[in-house]
């Protein structure tokens, strides 16, 4: 019997783990050719989510639950499952059922088969999300498919099915600034993907606000492409530029115009606010790109396991 590991990264989600769980024991029981293993990783709850996990394995042996010492972010936690998981393939999920069930046995019997390697999802509406979220969401998978050489499925969700090779290779990347849906990517293999309509939470608030979807965003950037590197050369190169045609204006009209060089004074602001904003961009881009080397020389754990059981 192959066995399919579920990881579930879960963060102060103490009311959805018992309707989670029940949920996918239907699936399980429609599938008597897998057997399930569960990993729950505790991304630091400050609830009862750790003994909501407890109550659940003492009648489930084959649950199993990673609690950190702290928060470190759900990338840190989706590393840990992969790390732990035993499965002959790999399920990644979320706790609150966005990702259908249901689809669970197509997935499954999809990577199986040995046609696909993997088999993800995707949603094709954002019902329930604010307008300004899904704008903002569509925009960033716009900018970084053109930028980048991975490429990233608009509507992608981390719901998907893996196989063994799969996530030794994704595995294999350790990186401490992580961005799984470009990992999932770069590391190829014959992958498709499942669509479906957007699912309402089955209990508790999501943790994403905008600032950590931008801050999540801009890291997917960073970790992808250098193209905001080359555009900050390219705008260095137009920027010297334009200072030298600005520099041979003002030489000549202090030659052929003496004494008028003091009626410039406003556009001469202008254009050292300009260039000064321009330097100030620039090194907020390269600064980005500098603290993402300092954590990654620095060689710090990507979590730190307070229990694991």
């Amino acid at each position: 019997m192959k066995v399919s590991s579920i990881i579930v990264p879960v963060l102060n989600e103490f009311e959805s783990i018992p309707i989670f769980f029940s949920e996918l024991e239907k699936i399980h029981k429609s599938l008597e050719e897998y057997s399930f293993e569960y990993w729950f990783i505790d991304d630091g709850s400050t609830d009862n989510t750790i003994n909501s996990i407890r109550t659940i394995q003492k009648n489930a042996p084959y649950v199993h639950y990673i609690s950190f010492s702290r928060n470190f972010g759900k990338e840190a936690a989706l590393y840990a499952g992969l790390k732990n998981a035993t499965g002959d393939y790999v399920v990644v999920m979320d706790i609150d059922l966005q990702d259908p069930p249901e689809l669970l046995p197509e997935m499954l019997l999809s990577v199986d088969s040995g046609e696909w390697d993997a088999v993800g999802t995707r949603r094709t509406t954002r019902t329930g999300e604010p307008r300004i979220r899904t704008f903002f969401s569509d925009l960033f998978y716009k900018i970084i498919n053109r930028i980048s050489d991975t490429e990233f499925v608009n509507g992608a969700r981390d719901y998907r099915v893996m196989s063994r090779p799969m996530v030794d290779a994704v595995l294999e990347m350790s990186e401490y600034n992580r961005f799984s849906k470009g990992i999932f990517s770069w590391v190829g293999f014959k992958t498709k993907y499942l669509e479906y309509k957007n699912l309402e939470r089955i209990a508790g608030e999501t943790s994403w606000s905008c600032w950590k979807l931008l801050k999540y965003s801009i890291e997917g950037i960073v970790s992808f492409s250098q193209v905001p590197l080359l555009l900050i050369s390219i705008l260095g190169f137009i920027s010297f530029t334009i200072s030298i045609i600005l520099a041979l204006f003002i030489l000549v009209r202090a030659l052929l115009f003496p004494g008028s060089a003091i009626d410039g004074w406003a556009s001469m602001l202008i254009v050292i606010l300009f260039f000064a904003s321009i330097q100030l961009l620039s090194l907020g881009i390269i600064g980005r790109y500098i603290a993402s080397i300092y954590l990654e020389v620095k060689n710090r754990p990507i979590y730190i396991t307070k229990e694991k059981k």
